[in-house]
């Protein structure tokens, strides 16, 4: 369903996992990285979205600073994202991410904007920066930017027992972003959408933080 492209971006040419619906698309949907690369599991929630009907364009922003990385979840995966993901900045991955979106807008496509963990963020940034319809699963480093209006709808999806993202910064999220809509889900903690990680995957979360973003899609995009 899915394959590599390339696309020219402020930060150079970027790698991306592009997939096709099977049908006339919906509408087009970038999909943000954790910072363990496009891996096999950011390939797969791709996929998963165009199968929904929809482009689904995951570009690998490390591009940026370093081709082709695939991390595991390990310790030495997690320390290695962490720095790559310091390295292209906040700044930088917004610039791609207008990138990818002008790419796909040129094609006639409606986007919006999921993004995981750092994504999270990025995906907040594509909201407020760039007026895409964006849903910010366990956004880490959102805080600092939550006094950005929002330019579009958006969803924030934590888990209770997310450690990295204690309750006082999800209520900042519902104090300052009072149009935005945010879900808490019980008994998940970081990353439990990541399926291929069963230290981490919480099903029931991960599905109805689906259907949510799903319809949060099919109200902006088509």
């Amino acid at each position: 369903m899915g394959g590599d492209i390339s696309f020219e971006s402020p930060a150079g040419a970027i790698g991306a996992w592009r997939a096709e619906p099977m049908s006339a698309p919906r509408g087009a949907i970038v999909v943000v990285q954790e910072i363990f690369g496009v891996n096999a599991h950011i390939r797969a929630v791709a996929d998963r979205f165009a199968a929904e009907g929809y482009v689904a364009l995951a570009p690998a922003y490390f591009d940026a600073v370093e081709r082709g990385v695939e991390l595991g979840y390990d310790q030495a995966g997690v320390a290695r994202g962490r720095d790559l993901a310091q390295a292209v900045g906040l700044e930088r991955a917004a610039s791609i991410t207008a990138a990818a979106a002008r790419l796909l807008g040129e094609e006639g496509l409606k986007t919006g904007i999921v993004g995981f963990c750092w994504g999270g963020t990025v995906a907040l940034l594509g909201n407020t920066r760039l007026g895409l319809p964006a849903s910010s699963y366990y956004g880490a480093r959102n805080v600092p930017f939550l006094d950005e209006p929002l330019r579009a709808p958006i969803q924030f999806h934590f888990g209770a027992d997310d450690p990295s993202i204690p309750a006082e910064a999800v209520d900042a999220h519902r104090a300052k972003q009072p149009g935005a809509e945010v879900y808490v889900y019980p008994g998940a903690g970081h990353a439990f959408n990541r399926d291929i990680d069963p230290a981490h995957y919480r099903p029931e979360a991960a599905r109805l933080a689906h259907q949510r973003t799903m319809r949060l899609f099919a109200d902006t995009l088509g």
